[in-house]
Order: structure tokens, then C-alpha cells, then sequence
């Protein structure tokens, strides 16, 4: 099946699967999406033991899908820089030393407690398992998602200093983890292979602050750009001409991509630039397009996620071992929040149970499916595959349903 056969189907299942939940279901559409095509698989599963002509067609469309190119290459660019666009860069700049402590030191210390801890819980359920790979786990599962935690924080009415926190962590830390997950990649790759300290800081520092330098240089020469012409139709172009190619830019420099459409999209979107290079109709179309890419690809994207159990090898030692790592991820990541919320809660005015709104609310997403399927058999793909799937579906819906109640209730007397 060619390419445009492949989108127009998920296009299509998109339509119809936002059309059931707007109209019936009235979910966040995040949430709503998967459910249903969840739902619409196991329906298939069940017609295909009298009838195996859908499911088996079903399984063939999947697998036709490179999930992990589609979302890591092309897809993410798009998201992140949508979802940096419409953040509050004042707030962010206020919140930049928490933000910047939960992307770095938080994401470090939730791979390596998830790593340690998993070594042992799959022990337990009768799974031998080399360390370096359950720290591969440790560094897929850490970060949280933006594509999940933007859709559903919108309509949770957090107090703006929370949800600058969670947005700002969520966008940044899915850059370093995707660096940190790479580095562990390249160690776990070459098991036999001395790789210096000095090379692993290298990898790390080029990815993180060569994507930062060159997200910084693309949204000022965006601005510059749009700056010097008043036409909205030219300026949309501009930004998705910058998305596109510096995205393809960085692959080709070794940077990191959504940590350059972060820092682009956060320079695009401040009022300092909104002010002084977009005329109001400019602005207007700007934001309704990027609105309109982040619905459309959240769409598909949570579309895809559901589909992907299909593919799944769903032994019954995975299940126990995916069920067991819900509520460790979220210990390990209560516990590498603590200190950075501890010590900048003396300099800067935190929302009261900021740490446990943070675990609670820092959502999995596609971005650990994507990496997990792209570790290699040795380093255990199918059983990472079914943990990562089984986390990821329960914290979208597990959590996703239950964040807006709990940050109502726990910041009820929060400005």
C-alpha cells in the first residue's frame, strides 16, 4: 500500500473516530481517539474468530506503518513546535530553573531508578533481563509526553505557574530523554566495546545544545523574516518552511530536532515577536493552522496508538510485568522530582502537592512506543513493547481521566 493510501485511511479513521467521540462520547480527544480504536480492534479480534478476512487486513495496514519514522521524523517536529507556539514564554522564563532541573536532572534520575527497579520486578516475574536494557526501558518511559499532556491540561484549569511547569517540563525533557534514550542505545548496541565518558558527554551536549542553538537561529531568522513583509498567506509558509527544514537540517548536523521546534516555536509564539513582526490577521491564521496540525496529527497519532496492539506479542509474563511497572514508573518519578521541587520551592512560589500534580499529571505517549520499537530483539523489543504499550494506554486513560478532578481539588485554593 503506497504512502497516500496509508494517510488518506488514517485520515478517514480520524474523521470518523473525532465524529463518534465529539457527538457521543464527549472525551478529551486524546483519550477519546484511543478508547475507541481500541475498542474498534477488539471488535475486529473478536469477528476474526469466525471471520478472519477485516482483522487479518487490519494487521497488514499496521505493520505497513513505520510508527517509530512517522512519529520521531516527521510528526514530532510539527507537534512540539505547534505546542511551543501557544505557550506562555513569560511564565516559562519565570519557571525556567524548575523547567530546566525536571528536563535534565529529573529525566537522568527517573531512567536509572526505572532501571534499577525494573531489573529486579522482572526478575521477580520469572524474566531474565540484562541491566543496560532495562536502563534502555528506564530512558523510553521517563519522559512525558506533550502531545498527551497539552490536549488534556487545557481543560483541567490549572493555576498558570503549574501548568507553565508541566507544559514546559513535558516539551523540553522529551528532547533530552530522546538524547539520553540514543546514548544508551549506542552503549547497549556495542556491549563489548569500551565507550569513553568523554564520548557520551560529547553525543549529549551536541544533541541538547547544538538543537537549542539551532532552534534559537531558525526562530530569529523566522522573525526577521516575517518581520520584514505583511502578507499571512507568505508568513503561515514561513514558519512550516521552518519546521521542515530545520528539522531536516538537524538530522543531517546530528542535533536534536524537537529540542530545536521547541526553542523555535517558544521564539515564534512570544509577545515580543507576536507584537512587532505579525499584523492581527496574521497572527490569527498563524495560531488557527498550527491549531489545525496538532488536532489533525493528535488524531492520528492516538489513532495509531491503538491500533498498534495488533502487533503486540501479549504473553502472559509481559502482562503481569506491564501491570507491575505503572505504579514503580510513577514512584520513580515522584522520587526524581522531590529534590528539584524541594529546592526551588525556597526560591519560587510553588502550588501546594506541586510534586504529587507533576507525577499524576506527567503522561506517557507515543513518543515511548516509537522508541521502544526501535530497540533491537537483543535488547528484548517485545517485551518493552508490551510494557511501554500497556503503560502508555493506562496512564492516557488511567491518568488523563482523573488529572483535571485532581488538580481541581488540590489546587482549589491556588491562584
Amino acid at each position: 500500500m503506497d504512502y497516500y493510501s496509508i494517510a488518506t485511511i488514517l485520515v478517514v479513521l480520524s474523521a470518523i473516530f473525532g465524529y463518534i467521540n465529539v457527538r457521543f462520547l464527549k472525551l478529551p480527544i486524546t483519550i477519546g481517539l484511543m478508547l475507541i480504536t481500541i475498542v474498534f480492534t477488539l471488535v475486529l479480534v473478536v469477528i476474526g474468530q469466525f471471520d478472519d478476512t477485516l482483522l487479518l487486513r487490519e494487521k497488514a495496514f499496521v505493520e505497513q506503518i513505520d510508527f517509530e519514522t512517522v512519529l520521531l521524523d516527521i510528526m514530532l517536529s510539527f507537534l512540539l513546535f505547534a505546542g511551543a507556539l501557544h505557550t506562555n514564554f513569560d511564565q516559562l522564563k519565570i519557571q525556567r530553573g524548575p523547567i530546566l532541573a525536571f528536563a535534565t536532572f529529573g529525566v537522568l534520575t527517573s531512567t536509572f531508578l526505572v532501571g534499577i527497579f525494573m531489573y529486579y520486578l522482572l526478575q521477580l516475574v520469572g524474566l531474565e533481563v540484562s541491566f543496560i536494557n532495562c536502563l534502555l526501558f528506564g530512558a523510553l518511559i521517563s519522559p512525558t509526553d506533550p502531545i498527551a499532556v497539552l490536549g488534556i491540561l487545557k481543560k483541567a484549569g490549572a493555576p498558570k505557574k503549574l501548568e507553565t511547569k508541566i507544559v514546559g517540563e513535558s516539551l523540553f525533557n522529551d528532547g533530552v530523554g530522546v538524547v539520553v534514550f540514543l546514548t544508551i542505545f549506542a552503549i547497549a548496541a556495542k556491549p563489548n566495546v569500551a565507550i569513553e565518558l568523554s564520548e557520551i558527554a560529547k553525543l549529549f551536549g551536541q544533541e541538547v545544545f547544538g538543537g537549542i542553538i539551532l532552534g534559537g537561529l531558525l526562530g530569529w531568522v523566522t522573525y526577521r523574516l516575517m518581520r520584514s513583509i505583511d502578507n499571512y498567506e507568505v508568513e503561515v509558509i514561513l514558519t512550516i518552511s521552518a519546521v521542515m527544514g530545520g528539522t531536516m537540517l538537524a538530522h543531517q548536523l546530528h542535533l536534536s530536532a524537537p529540542l530545536a521546534m521547541v526553542t523555535a516555536g517558544l521564539i515564534v509564539g512570544n509577545d515580543t515577536v507576536r507584537n512587532s513582526a505579525m499584523s492581527e490577521i496574521t497572527e490569527t491564521y498563524v495560531d488557527k493552522f498550527w491549531e489545525l496540525i496538532d488536532v489533525l496529527l493528535n488524531t492520528i497519532l492516538f489513532i495509531m496508538i491503538g491500533m498498534e496492539m495488533l502487533v503486540l506479542t501479549f504473553k502472559e509474563n509481559y502482562i503481569y510485568a506491564g501491570l507491575l511497572a505503572i505504579p514503580l514508573i510513577l514512584m520513580c518519578r515522584y522520587l526524581s522530582l522531590w529534590l528539584p521541587v524541594k529546592f526551588f520551592s525556597k526560591r519560587l512560589d510553588f502550588v501546594p502537592k506541586t510534586n504529587l500534580i507533576m507525577t499524576w499529571g506527567g503522561l506517557r505517549g507515543g513518543i515511548s512506543i516509537a522508541l521502544a520499537l526501535s530497540l533491537t530483539n537483543d535488547m528484548d523489543r517485545e517485551l518493552f513493547l508490551v510494557i511501554t504499550y500497556i503503560v502508555v494506554v493506562v496512564s492516557i486513560v488511567g491518568q488523563g481521566l482523573t488529572v483535571e478532578p485532581i488538580i481541581k481539588r488540590l489546587t482549589r485554593n491556588a491562584d
